[in-house]
């Protein structure tokens, strides 16, 4: 929990990961390429007593990763969103086994994410439901732009991709979280266009669509689809650090967000470990929207402690303490499945 001049914040952190990036993982140079381009993000938007030496960005751990959010980041609970990767690094870049037995061992701050592919065909459908059964998953991670084969992404409107979120609705799971950002190397730039969010989000009324990286740099394309779709939203992860190097473009970022969606469906994510999460609760509790920006509404302190936990809390049904609440708590429908064509 986060204290500051008298208002008590719940924190939920909607984006984790544990990596392991470390040579002898990379599969190719597109390992390296990739990792290389997470830490050009980390050094060019972190203030400079926030660096890591590149040695340690390569691969943390959970020991370091509960002292990063719990200990020193004022975090409460926090949900892991795993990358595969699987053509770049030997073992996959996200962790599972790692971040699933941290997760099962700290379920009370931590939520396990998985992923799937659907060019994985049937044996991916049977996979993803016992998965879900071990796993007890609430949420997927989705990278569209991810290599397969000689594939080099897919579309959220994809055939097959219908038949594995007809099967997340099948066993419950119904939060799809999606990167839908800025492009990383080697990854091709126009497999994370948000256009196919519009598609599923209609025909899947009944699951949750977290666009990670609010659908930079097509955030104007993102807001035009979200305030049709009630059930799309905005995950900060990547467009907060800019709080820091580029504070007005945040402020645009923000006062966009909440004019176009509403303040109950943007979330609070550090992306861990491209940045740690202390710096980025204390400069955003402390973020106003600039005086002459005029055509955004000042921030508010309700706004703030929804955008920080109390959102995805409402989302993953986490308890919040009754003392860390709003007097308008956010509300989030449960409208029925709808048959898909």
């Amino acid at each position: 929990m986060y204290t500051k001049d008298g208002e008590k914040y719940f924190i939920l952190d909607a984006h984790v990961a544990l990596w392991d990036a470390r040579p002898e993982n990379q599969r190719n140079v597109h390992g390296k390429q990739f990792i290389d381009c997470f830490y050009d993000y980390h050094r060019n938007l972190s203030p400079a007593s926030e660096l890591w030496p590149y040695e340690e960005y390569l691969y943390q751990g959970g020991e370091r990763l509960m002292k990063d959010l719990f200990t020193d980041g004022y975090v409460d609970h926090a949900i892991f969103q795993p990358a595969r990767l699987g053509e770049f690094y030997v073992n996959g870049f996200g962790q599972t086994q790692e971040a699933f037995a941290l997760a099962s061992a700290n379920p009370d701050k931590l939520t396990y994410n998985h992923y799937f592919d659907p060019r994985d065909g049937e044996r991916g459908l049977d996979r993803l439901r016992r998965d879900a059964e071990e796993m007890h998953l609430q949420g997927v991670k989705l990278y569209t732009a991810d290599w397969h084969g000689d594939s080099r992404g897919y579309k959220l409107s994809d055939p097959w991709t219908y038949k594995y979120l007809e099967v997340c609705r099948e066993v419950g799971i119904k939060n799809i979280h999606v990167h839908k950002g800025p492009t990383i190397r080697p990854l091709d730039r126009d497999a994370f266009d948000v256009a196919d969010v519009d598609h599923v989000a209609t025909d899947f009324t009944d699951l949750n669509f977290i666009v990670e990286h609010c659908g930079l740099p097509r955030l104007e394309d993102f807001c035009w689809i979200a305030t049709q779709e009630p059930n799309v939203y905005a995950g900060l992860a990547v467009a907060l650090p800019f709080i820091h190097t580029r504070p007005r473009y945040f402020a645009q970022i923000i006062g966009e967000l909440l004019y176009w969606l509403d303040e109950n469906r943007i979330f609070f994510s550090s992306d861990y470990a491209l940045w740690t999460p202390k710096w980025l609760v204390e400069t955003f509790v402390d973020f106003q929207i600039p005086e002459d920006m005029s055509e955004y509404a000042p921030l508010t302190t309700d706004q703030k402690k929804k955008i920080l936990g109390l959102n995805a809390a409402a989302v993953y049904d986490i308890p919040v303490p009754e003392e860390l609440q709003v007097a308008n708590p956010p509300q989030h429908a449960e409208p029925q499945a709808v048959a898909v064509a």
